[in-house]
């Protein structure tokens, strides 16, 4: 019974956790930058200009932008999901 419980709970916490990252990302301008994993391979070109890549690999592109609203602005794109990226979480990091 636990067994059961906990494959039935696990997807389902993934799925919130999930759906708290991309309401994030379309409600504040919080994030530095946005993760857009299996990006379609014509996003590149369809960015607007003010967006920059960050980074590329084989899964994913990382785009940043100094202006509001990016995480909408993907998805007009042709992005099916945009992540938040480098933000620094519920605790705030050790002074070094």
């Amino acid at each position: 019974m636990t067994i059961r419980r906990l494959v039935l709970s696990l997807p389902l916490m993934f799925a919130g956790w999930l759906a708290v990252l991309v309401a994030v990302g379309l409600i504040s301008d919080a994030a530095p930058a946005y993760v857009v994993p299996l990006p379609p391979g014509d996003l590149i070109g369809r960015l607007d200009p003010d967006i920059s890549v960050m980074a590329t690999g084989d899964y994913s592109v990382t785009l940043t932008s100094d202006q509001p609203g990016v995480a909408r602005r993907l998805y007009a794109a042709g992005a099916w999901l945009v992540l938040p990226a480098g933000l620094p979480g519920c605790l705030p990091l050790p002074a070094s």
